[in-house]
């Protein structure tokens, strides 16, 4: 995505963020898994999981993945030639939040019937995508993408089901951007059409 650098910052807007995912002492968590999600912009997908009102999400971490070069660039990737897809790192807590519940929210807040993107990006690298670290992931990631068919939530599933590769981090002004750049972010998102088409895809599908 072309991200939208062209309005002048003429007054600081804050989004009074609910903010739990803060880095952690791993060495103390030992039980403590990672999910891998590509939702389009991962702007987006971080501000989403960052948000959340549920106790478990420990870290989020926006990156590149899925593709082919090593430490991909953010223009190298916008390029479209790196096979790597915009991606977002969940370290979660399997006792407080499971990984059904992350599908759950993952699909709510991506467009799965898009096959050229997600939203107002276009482009393999803004493909949507879960990245399984585990067998056990896998299945409930299929699993939860043949429910969701089954019960006609949608006609058509173009997001991918794939094992994890490795997941580079983006640059740090990419990471928590909605809270770094909020006026800008709230304009890109605005003007993506992000939050309406979520709204005519899962509401009008839950008649």
């Amino acid at each position: 995505m072309q991200k939208l650098f062209y309005l002048p910052i003429i007054l600081t807007l804050f989004l009074g963020t609910n903010m739990h995912a803060q880095p952690s002492d791993r060495s103390n968590h030992e039980s403590l898994q990672t999910a891998t999600f590509a939702g389009g912009c991962f702007w987006c997908m971080e501000h989403l999981f960052d948000e959340l009102d549920r106790k478990g999400i420990v870290e989020t971490t926006v990156g590149y993945t899925g593709g082919h070069v090593e430490n991909p660039t953010y223009e190298q990737v916008s390029s479209g030639n790196t096979g790597h897809a915009e991606s977002i790192q969940i370290i979660y807590d399997p006792n407080q939040i499971g990984y059904k519940t992350l599908l759950e929210i993952y699909w709510k807040n991506i467009d799965p019937t898009d096959q050229e993107g997600q939203f107002c990006d276009i482009g393999s690298q803004y493909r949507s995508a879960i990245f399984y670290h585990n067998d056990e992931q896998k299945r409930l990631a299929e699993q939860s993408r043949d429910h969701l068919l089954n019960e006609k939530a949608v006609s058509v599933i173009y997001t991918e089901i794939l094992p994890a590769k490795p997941f580079y981090p983006a640059e740090k002004y990419h990471q928590e951007y909605y809270k770094k750049s909020p006026l800008r972010y709230k304009f890109y998102r605005y003007n993506c059409g992000r939050d309406e088409r979520l709204q005519e895809l899962w509401e009008e599908n839950q008649k």
